[in-house]
């Protein structure tokens, strides 16, 4: 419940402090003297987007925080799951600088506004009057039905499950056009790869044919080249391994009389084995070498095929065409595995689907007693707040495939007269009967999740007399039952009733416009309420009934 607010420059408000009691509380003031204001700084401090422009005017930040007690609302679960430190009083707080940086804290420690969001709304509900135009939307008339009905595990387990096909769909559909788009390709792949694996190309081709080449193009002048130098080496007629041998004979026969020409013998021998091999190799090697234009025709034609496809795939290597090969040949499989891996999603899909549509039988037969239990509730509790003749149904159906929430369609069909045709609540209903019925809503709703603090931000627009009097007492019926309700009022019957009485004012001073909240005594709240009554000018008469609508609380 909430025990406490502190605000500090937002908007109109300097530095505000003030504490709430439990069960049934009212706030009460003019139009305009700064109830918005407060709404406004608890919408802040529960999450809601950050405006600069709500900082008051000279200050750097804003602060706005409230202490909450949560002994009895087990919320130990929340604390520990975001490791934040848990005690039976909760203190939230956030601070907004006018740079537009934003911090949020819970128990003095930095959290995030999901988080932020998260504990709020276990903490407080603030129904404002806009959300009086919910009542007509498909998700909030749904999910009163699942409130009511205790359907979050069952929700949960939807979300999942439908999350999951969803996902299945997705990849589905991704796989099939895919799949479409390669088909398309496939004959192209096919032609280009056929053209790639009837070259048989290999690596290090390229290299050794263009080699082949060069030698093939210039075999007479090789195997000429190689001639000369044979002769120089090997001629009969003055050959540098004749001139050799004739020297070893000779420092052989020295080394008899002249110990160092052994030596030099030695060294000469081994150069004209040498030269000898060299001769050899020459030799051979000009043998092997002939002009075959057969051959050179061969090999260019070779490399004319391996440099047009090249220039065609726009590469620079065999091992290019390669590798591009490689790519074409798993290209050309992934597409024939299309289908295999289609039917094995659609499979999938089909099996997913069944289980979502199990759960999403679950939700609606609970939706459905549920359903029978809102037009039980809300009948008798409309009846009293001025409606004897109400009639209150919530139409079910089912939508064509499963959404988010299930495949429930609702629809809360409303009428207050006797003769009168059931149709769409916001269509038939004024804006007093909305107020009631959002009230008896919020009524049912509070008993189901236990919410510690419910604000109610003038639900009592468009409603008078007796039917305020049963609105308060809906009201501090449910204020009485461990529950803290605050409601934002103009109507001195609802104002009469509350078990403590706040009242938002403004106050000028030489240089600007400040908004209080205080809390009334006893003889304060029999003023305030005349006015309610009256006007500005108190009478006698205004007196009177205010202490007679006091004295009945």
């Amino acid at each position: 419940m909430l025990r406490s607010l502190y605000i500090q420059n937002y908007a109109l408000i300097e530095k505000l402090d003030i504490s709430f009691e439990t069960g049934f509380s009212v706030i009460t003031g003019e139009t305009g003297a700064g109830k918005s204001i407060i709404l406004g700084a608890i919408g802040l401090l529960l999450g809601q987007r950050a405006d600069v422009k709500a900082i008051r005017q000279g200050a750097s930040k804003c602060i706005i925080e409230a202490r909450f007690d949560i002994s009895a609302y087990n919320m130990r679960p929340f604390f520990e799951e975001n490791e934040l430190e848990y005690d039976t009083e909760c203190i939230l707080r956030r601070e907004v600088q006018s740079s537009g940086k934003s911090r949020a804290f819970i128990n003095d420690t930095p959290a995030s506004l999901v988080q932020v969001k998260e504990l709020g709304e276990q903490l407080i509900d603030v129904h404002s009057q806009h959300q009086n135009l919910l009542l007509n939307k498909e998700g909030f008339q749904l999910n009163v039905l699942d409130i009511l009905a205790h359907n979050d595990v069952a929700l949960e387990e939807y979300y999942s499950l439908y999350n999951e096909w969803r996902q299945i769909e997705h990849e589905l559909s991704e796989l099939v056009t895919l799949a479409e788009q390669s088909r398309a390709d496939e004959d192209y792949i096919r032609f280009q790869l056929e053209q790639l694996e009837e070259a048989h190309l290999s690596e290090g081709e390229q290299e050794e044919l263009e080699q082949e080449a060069e030698t093939l193009s210039h075999a007479e002048d090789i195997k000429a080249g190689l001639y000369r130098v044979e002769q120089v080496f090997a001629s009969d007629e003055g050959g540098l391994l004749s001139y050799l041998k004739d020297s070893l004979n000779t420092l052989n026969n020295l080394q008899k009389v002249y110990q160092p020409a052994g030596e030099l013998a030695q060294r000469v021998e081994s150069t004209y084995i040498e030269l000898k091999d060299i001769s050899q190799e020459v030799s051979s090697q000009g043998e092997s070498v002939e002009f075959n234009p057969a051959r050179l025709d061969e090999v260019n034609d070779r490399l004319n095929l391996i440099y047009s496809l090249q220039q065609k795939h726009r590469v620079q290597t065999v091992e290019e065409l390669i590798t591009l090969t490689n790519e074409y040949r798993n290209r050309l499989s992934t597409i024939t595995s299309y289908d295999e891996r289609i039917a094995e999603l659609t499979i999938r899909k089909e099996a997913q689907f069944k289980k979502v549509k199990k759960q999403a039988e679950v939700l609606t037969k609970a939706r459905a007693t549920a359903a029978r239990e809102v037009e039980k509730q809300l009948a008798a509790r409309l009846i009293p707040l001025g409606m004897p003749n109400v009639r209150f149904q919530v139409e079910m159906g089912l939508k064509k495939e499963p959404g988010m929430q299930g495949e429930d369609t609702v629809n809360f069909l409303f009428s207050a007269n006797k003769n009168g045709m059931l149709q769409s609540i916001s269509s038939v209903a004024s804006g007093g009967e909305i107020a009631r019925v959002m009230l008896s809503i919020k009524a049912m709703i509070a008993g189901a999740v236990k919410l510690p603090t419910i604000v109610f931000d003038e639900i009592d627009t468009g409603v008078s007399g007796e039917i305020a009097d049963r609105m308060a007492d809906m009201m501090q019926d449910m204020g009485d039952s461990n529950r803290q309700v605050i409601s934002i009022t103009h109507l001195p019957q609802i104002a009469a009733r509350g078990r403590a009485h706040y009242k938002v004012y403004k106050k000028d001073s030489d240089t600007e416009t400040n908004s209080h909240i205080r809390r009334l005594t006893n003889e304060e709240r029999v003023e305030e309420i005349a006015h309610m009554l009256s006007g500005a000018t108190l009478t006698e008469a205004a007196l009177s009934n205010a202490k007679s609508l006091l004295t009945r609380n």
